[in-house]
């Protein structure tokens, strides 16, 4: 009910301003269009501002009331829609608009000496440009905050200034694995955590797949960032993208790196590779879990368990506490027994690493 008053109101007082202008214009082209109307009885009042404020606002409250139910519906939506907006786009439109708006009054003196449609002209590229300038200030925001964060990080750091933080931004196979709960609870992940919507939507989506093992991972991972947020001191940033643009997940998280000047923390491959050839800094969770592995030198003496039979004739298998693979010569005999094997030689794949022994005892048998 406000906002169809606000309309009635805004009709009522534009259509007074706009009656004097349009009576004049009328006279201006021959046509006495009051005196006409009202006849010679009222000439003198009719050709006054006056009474064509009041014909003006009488017809511009008309109309008003009229759509005024539609535009109220279409001012609440928008008002809305930009109450939901992150306080970020907000600024970014209202600057690039307010942007457009002052070129619009630079251009006002040279467009508006046309004649007739001079005024309506300078009205229609103000709007024309404001319009414009909101619309490259969103989608320049990003690049803008990146340059900001880039500023203050080149400016000298005070002693009491707080640090400049650093964004760890989470793909979605990280968040599945878990592992990054336990590194960031050992206090070795710095800054903070940036998980983009669009990667929660893509864990929504294998969380509530048809597929048993796909809708487990997926609400491990649900879990694991529930975990973070709640039990973990580490800061959380949940990015809503605004412009929502189409794409891969990878792409855009490679995109959001670059303007945030972040890093991306994840343990797929193609990802990693692809983040390599654009510039973006990754943290790999499986390249750290390999760095911290005990190195393990030939001549060294460990304690396994033989669980299994190997792949070649009389050879065991052993695992260490990371999940090293230990081919044990002669080992079958020993299924079953915890022994004590010597390393005769390591082997580093893309798979990870293999550690070949041979039992102790054989050592000391000879």
């Amino acid at each position: 009910m406000m906002m169809r008053r606000i309309v009635q109101a805004a009709g009522l007082l534009l259509g007074m301003l706009l009656g004097p202008a349009f009576s004049t214009w009328t006279r201006s082209g021959g046509t006495l269009w009051m005196n006409s109307q009202l006849g010679a009885g009222t000439a003198g009042l009719s050709s006054g501002p006056y009474m064509a404020a009041a014909i003006g606002g009488m017809v511009g409250l008309l109309l008003a009331t009229a759509l005024a139910g539609p535009i109220a519906r279409g001012l609440s939506g928008g008002i809305e829609a930009l109450s939901a907006l992150p306080a970020r786009t907000l600024l970014a439109g209202a600057a690039g608009g307010g942007l457009g708006l002052v070129a619009g009054v630079l251009f006002y003196p040279y467009v508006s000496d046309i004649p007739r449609v001079g005024v309506a002209l300078s009205a229609l590229l103000a709007l024309t440009l404001a319009y414009a300038g909101a619309r490259i200030g969103l989608r320049k925001q990003e690049e803008v905050a990146a340059w900001t964060f880039a500023r203050k990080a080149a400016e000298p750091v005070k002693e009491d200034a707080p640090r400049f933080e650093e964004h760890k931004i989470l793909d979605t196979s990280v968040i599945i694995d878990g592992r990054i709960a336990d590194i960031c609870k050992t206090g070795f992940i710095e800054g903070t955590l940036v998980i983009p919507e669009f990667v929660l939507e893509e864990l929504q989506h294998i969380a509530d797949s048809s597929d048993l093992l796909k809708r487990n991972r997926g609400r491990r991972g649900l879990d694991i960032l529930n975990k973070i947020q709640k039990e973990l001191d580490v800061k959380v940033l949940i990015y809503e993208d605004a412009d929502g643009e189409p794409g891969e997940v990878d792409s855009r998280l490679v995109k959001l790196a670059k303007a945030m000047r972040g890093k991306v923390v994840t343990n797929d491959f193609n990802l990693n590779k692809v983040c390599e050839l654009q510039g973006v800094s990754v943290l790999n969770i499986n390249d750290l879990a390999n760095a911290v592995k005990p190195v393990v030198l030939p001549g060294e003496e460990i304690v396994v368990q033989v669980i299994k039979d190997g792949k070649e004739h009389g050879q065991g298998v052993a695992y260490l506490d990371d999940g090293t693979m230990i081919v044990v010569e002669g080992g079958r005999d020993y299924i079953g027994t915890t022994m004590e094997v010597l390393v005769t030689s390591v082997l580093q794949t893309s798979a990870g690493r293999m550690i070949f022994a041979k039992p102790k005892l054989l050592e000391k048998a000879l």
